[in-house]
């Protein structure tokens, strides 16, 4: 619940973002505990990092062809000194980093444990926000 606590979330996000965005499945699974689970904007529920390892290895290669998001942390809540969801804006965006207007944004809710000193993904719910 410090500054570097905060710091280091935000740094979890940022190699998200990062991974997504040049379509590194390895960085993007390395963020995850081995019992993580993950519920992908279209519902499609992900049990253990091997599941989650095969879904991203299927489909973040060439995901990114013509746009990609952006992620801005919203809110964090310590639930606990080594237990913090934070809850994430994902704005979709041209390769030139461009909003594009007509994508719906997403709410992703992100359960992160710091263990040994790292913080790890344990829960993921990504949602896509439908208008207002």
């Amino acid at each position: 619940m410090t500054n570097t606590d905060l710091d280091a979330l935000a740094d979890v996000v940022a190699t998200l973002e990062h991974s997504q965005q040049h379509e590194l499945p390895d960085e993007f699974i390395g963020l995850f505990r081995d019992d993580a689970f993950w519920t992908t904007a279209h519902g499609k529920r992900l049990f253990g990092r091997d599941e989650i390892a095969a879904f991203t290895r299927q489909v973040l290669p060439g995901a990114m062809a013509e746009s990609t998001a952006t992620y801005e942390i919203e809110h964090v809540l310590f639930l606990r000194p080594d237990v913090a969801a934070v809850k994430v804006r994902q704005r979709a965006v041209t390769l030139d980093g461009e909003p594009i207007e007509n994508e719906p944004p997403g709410s992703p809710l992100y359960v992160l444990t710091r263990e040994d000193g790292e913080w790890r993904i344990a829960v993921g719910q990504n949602t896509i926000v439908l208008a207002d």
